[in-house]
């Protein structure tokens, strides 16, 4: 026995590997499912996983039978997945070899962030141009809820056109506020509280009042498009960041949506704390 298998073989040492076995096939089991999640595959594994535990059930029972013939979809049925998910398999096994299996998860994050920050900007941007009035809400931390209840649930897909669509004019769904939840149109037509405080402009409409009372009572990051002049504005934290360009709006939309809290956009030309600046 050589000097490597009497270390191998030291009870702790062992005991190391061992566990280090165990914590890699529980790694490559989430590597798997991260890769074929919001694949048909995933219904394919929990069809499998209910063969499997019929499987047990007929041996409990002693269903013969029943048994027989589970065995055989078993025995069969992962030479059919092989086949069936051969494109898969193919590109599964393509990402290996360029290295990318690993980054697929962080990469996946960054597109969709990416994603649905341009769908917002290009909603935002289409309405501001047509002085089309809307109010967005955006939840984090301080679940909205009580709002959603309120309004119509849609539990959709982040695009342009559908955000769009919702707040065009004469719509049943125009009037009130979307609000969004893990990154998904939760609600439209939603009544948000408004603001109670004396020390808001005048010039500003129910909307940003609207905007304000929300971000007054929760952390949610509130985006208003005036129907009036167009204007691009956000509210979060009690501050209301007024005509803001639309790069000025993708950052601030970035940072609190995705990022830390913003205190305060010292490009844009109104900030909303009681007092005028700039």
């Amino acid at each position: 026995m050589n000097i490597i298998e009497q270390i191998i073989d030291f009870a702790p040492v062992n005991f190391i590997f061992s566990f280090l076995d165990v914590l890699l096939v529980w790694y490559v089991i989430y590597k798997v499912l991260t890769l074929i999640r919001g694949t048909k595959a995933v219904q394919l594994l929990k069809g499998l996983f209910v063969i499997i535990i019929a499987r047990i059930v007929t041996e409990i029972f002693n269903l013969d039978t029943l048994g027989w013939m589970l065995q055989e979809v078993i025995d069969w049925g992962f030479l059919a997945i092989i086949i069936i998910f051969t494109p898969e398999i193919r590109r599964a096994l393509e990402q290996i070899g360029r290295g990318k299996l690993f980054q697929r998860s962080g990469n996946q994050l960054e597109d969709e962030q990416a994603r649905l920050i341009e769908a917002m900007k290009k909603a935002v941007s289409y309405m501001a141009k047509r002085r089309i009035g809307a109010l967005i809400s955006i939840e984090k931390e301080t679940g909205l809820n009580e709002y959603i209840e309120t309004g119509i649930r849609l539990d959709a897909h982040i695009t342009s056109e559908l955000i769009i669509n919702t707040f065009i004019p004469n719509t049943p769904l125009h009037d009130g506020a979307v609000i969004i939840q893990k990154n998904r149109i939760a609600a439209a037509a939603c009544y948000l509280p408004l603001s109670e405080s004396t020390l808001i402009s005048k010039e500003l409409g129910t909307r940003h009042r609207a905007a304000l009372g929300l971000s007054e009572v929760t952390d949610a990051v509130v985006i208003v498009v005036s129907e009036e002049t167009g204007a691009i504005s956000i509210a979060i934290n009690g501050n209301l960041h007024r005509n803001l360009s639309l790069e000025n709006f993708e950052s601030q939309l970035r940072s609190t949506w995705f990022g830390p809290v913003l205190e305060q956009d010292v490009s844009s030309k109104w900030t909303w704390r009681g007092k005028k600046h700039g």
